[in-house]
């Protein structure tokens, strides 16, 4: 199978079998993001505990790149630490910004989205889910720290 089919059958399957869809109890913030370019929304909680993302889960409408990347954002986030997890989305931002070599290893089904960094418009698409789950984990943070 060549590798763009692979990487779109991926992508697919993310948006047909989404991972960690439906809004989820406890959660310590909650935002919702739209990309107006599109009109793909995600609204997203997250729930931070003694410095790890216990759980996040999402409802989202859009294209199948914006779903199947809240899907892989979310397994690729939940149970590690935040610094963990802030270096998985800093691995994701350059995949889509076409920065360095990306590792599979560590971005397992978001390699998929390589294929994404081609298409500018679509760029947004991908990164929406991960731009959410940022702002809620600035939140959640910001309230821990009060």
């Amino acid at each position: 199978m060549e590798l763009d089919a692979l990487y779109q059958e991926i992508i697919l399957d993310h948006y047909k079998n989404p991972h960690h869809r439906g809004l989820r109890e406890p959660y310590d913030a909650e935002v919702h993001h739209v990309n107006p370019t599109c009109g793909d929304e995600v609204t997203l909680r997250v729930h931070v505990a003694d410095d790890k993302v216990v759980d996040v889960s999402y409802d989202a409408l859009g294209c199948s790149i914006s779903q199947a990347a809240a899907s892989v954002m979310a397994d690729l986030v939940i149970g590690r630490s935040l610094e963990e997890a802030t270096a998985r989305h800093e691995e994701f931002l350059a995949l889509m910004q076409g920065r360095g070599e990306p590792d599979e290893d560590r971005l397992e089904d978001g390699i998929a989205f390589a294929g994404v960094a081609k298409f500018p418009a679509r760029i947004k698409c991908a990164l929406l889910a991960w731009m959410a789950w940022k702002d809620a984990t600035s939140q959640a943070l910001a309230k821990e720290a009060s």
